[in-house]
């Protein structure tokens, strides 16, 4: 046989049977008897055989492999769902390529071309802040590669995706604020064009509405959340005549760069001015003034329910021609953290 890695005519002609016989007998096939297939099985255990997985790819028009795109591994958040993803896709014997657009539209969109020049199944992603044109989706869509979106959802018809019910987290954010005397609460929301930016502004003002609180555009103020639009934003709301007495931060990690501005200033925080934030990431455990309350997103489980659901998608060859479109939002909780 050579120094080459066996193969399956290896093993029929070493047993005078025949290929497909073997094939058969390597997977368990119910046509092949118990015998044949121990004689096959201990011949490729003795010749160290390994599937050839390219010409099983080939044969079942499956690569096994699911393309992630999201902004940045280096977030918890955007890590907790992959650890989701990763431990559906592990029990379905597929395995993920990681992509990560670092918020750039066009690094976005070349990962997305690379992915469908690799063939995967299928895709979830997780847009970029800055990302306007959904043409690259478009082309997914035309190539018929299932995708399912996650907490950042494009603002495209007709789509499958997964992500937190951000309205009734901002409803209780307020709430618990203005049970805590707050009626000045401020707003630090995310790009402008983001389309989870306008869920939490819909819902902050639903939200004064329902309390009975005057609005004050004044007191939402967008950031591009870096940490110098952060500190920029946090800026402008302590510039504002009066002053809030309380914020509501995009996540946590914008919530980490306003209190540290606000300390620069002398600002109490809780004392002088309050804060909220969604996410509810473990960094807020190790801050000295960590918000009074997170809201959490539950991150795996979005990983968990979008993966099972692309898996859906592929199972049943779904691709372009969709008529039922999967749209779940998983609720959301505020967790206190400073109950004082």
């Amino acid at each position: 046989m050579g120094s080459g890695k066996a193969t399956i005519a290896d093993i029929a002609k070493a047993l005078n049977i025949s290929k497909s016989t073997v094939s058969r007998a390597l997977s368990d096939h119910h046509s092949i008897g118990l015998r044949t297939k121990m004689r096959v099985k201990q011949l490729a255990g003795e010749l160290n055989y390994e599937p050839d997985q390219t010409a099983i790819f080939f044969k079942q028009r499956k690569t096994f492999l699911i393309g992630v795109i999201l902004p940045s591994l280096s977030i918890g958040f955007f890590s907790s769902i992959v650890s989701g993803v990763e431990d559906v896709a592990y029990q379905k014997n597929y395995t993920l390529l990681l992509g990560q657009s670092r918020d750039e539209e066009e690094r976005e969109k070349k990962i997305a071309e690379t992915m469908k020049n690799h063939r995967v199944d299928g895709m979830l992603i997780s847009i970029a802040k800055n990302t306007a044109d959904y043409s690259h989706f478009e082309m997914l869509k035309k190539n018929k590669i299932p995708v399912v979106f996650f907490d950042r959802i494009p603002q495209m018809q007709d789509i499958h995706f997964i992500a937190s019910q951000l309205e009734s987290g901002m409803i209780e954010a307020v709430n618990f604020l203005v049970k805590k005397k707050h009626r000045n609460i401020a707003l630090i929301n995310g790009p402008e064009k983001l389309p989870a930016s306008k869920e939490r502004y819909d819902a902050y003002i639903k939200a004064l509405v329902k309390n009975k609180i005057k609005i004050d555009l004044r007191r939402v103020v967008s950031s591009d959340l870096t940490i110098d639009g952060n500190n920029e934003a946090m800026k402008k709301i302590l510039a504002i005549p009066k002053r809030p007495t309380a914020v509501i931060a995009f996540n946590d990690y914008v919530a980490m760069d306003a209190i540290h501005y606000s300390r620069r200033q002398k600002i109490r925080i809780n004392k002088d001015i309050s804060f909220v934030s969604f996410a509810n990431e473990a960094i807020c455990d190790y801050m000295d003034h960590p918000p009074l309350a997170s809201i959490e997103q539950f991150p795996y489980q979005q990983g968990e329910k979008a993966t099972e659901t692309l898996l859906q998608l592929m199972e049943k060859g779904e691709g372009e021609n969709n008529q039922l479109f999967h749209n779940i939002l998983l609720p959301s909780q505020l967790v206190v953290r400073i109950t004082k």
